[in-house]
């Protein structure tokens, strides 16, 4: 479809511009749209969680109700299912408002007026797995201490002249590859996503409204069409990303307790 809309002379297709949307100041100092998303998104998640745990009752409202099943979600189906039922209640805070956090910014992209995904800009996903990477790894150190934790990323029982390979295999894998892959999933995810959302939105808008060719309004529908099939599947694929990060975290939090490897 790009290559269609660019050789119809007068649409540019949407390119990586368009995640940097700075709305005042300048360079590294400015104040950009997922920025402002991101504060909102903590606005509205904090007056949400006030307002439905505020007076909560044996019978629930219907917001107490639909917050403790997103709650009870990450309790038991994360948490508990993941961690183990002995140290998981710890941890339950830090996952819940990961995941609320990462799902109502992801879902801001297909959320009008909005319809961002804060989470497309790298910064954002980097920051969210610099603190789960400093978590998971604080647990670790806390419970064998730093030799004992070093040690405990090997698997007993390794013979000796594997340990020469196996050693930095693992010493990349908990210090590199986990943060990283953590961080570029879900980044690359609503990048492409998002990305492809607002070509087709603008490609229909293009073909029918500015192109000044009825043979051309065909595809303009077709494109809004795609355009909302797109939308509901980002809209899972938002859902699904939320859960893969905080179900990695678990992952990795409960990696750090166990311990075997």
């Amino acid at each position: 479809m790009s290559a269609l809309l660019a050789a119809s002379n007068g649409y540019e297709a949407p390119g990586t511009d368009i995640f940097w949307q700075p709305l005042f100041g300048s360079g590294q100092w400015a104040v950009t749209r997922a920025a402002i998303v991101a504060v909102l998104s903590v606005i509205l998640l904090s007056w949400w969680l006030l307002a439905t745990t505020r007076r909560m009752s044996i019978v629930p409202s219907p917001g107490q109700f639909f917050t403790e099943q997103v709650y009870g979600f990450v309790r038991n189906s994360v948490g508990r299912d993941i961690i183990g039922t002995q140290e998981f209640l710890k941890y339950v805070p830090f996952l819940f408002s990961l995941f609320v956090f990462i799902l109502l910014n992801n879902l801001f992209g297909i959320i009008p007026p909005i319809q961002f995904p804060t989470l497309s800009r790298i910064g954002f996903p980097i920051a969210l797995t610099l603190i789960v990477y400093v978590v998971y790894h604080t647990v670790g150190v806390r419970r064998f201490g730093v030799v004992g934790y070093l040690k405990h990323m090997i698997p007993p029982g390794v013979p000796g002249w594997v340990l020469g390979i196996l050693v930095p295999l693992e010493l990349l894998t908990y210090f590199f590859t986990r943060p990283v892959t953590l961080a570029l999933r879900i980044w690359g995810n609503m990048f492409a996503g998002h990305l492809l959302l607002v070509l087709f939105i603008t490609g229909g808008e293009w073909f029918i409204f500015e192109s000044g060719k009825l043979l051309y309004i065909p595809l303009g529908i077709f494109s809004y069409v795609f355009a909302f099939v797109m939308t509901v599947f980002e809209g899972l694929i938002e859902f699904l990303q939320s859960y893969i990060f905080v179900l990695l975290t678990a992952l990795y939090i409960a990696g750090s307790l166990t311990e075997e490897h």
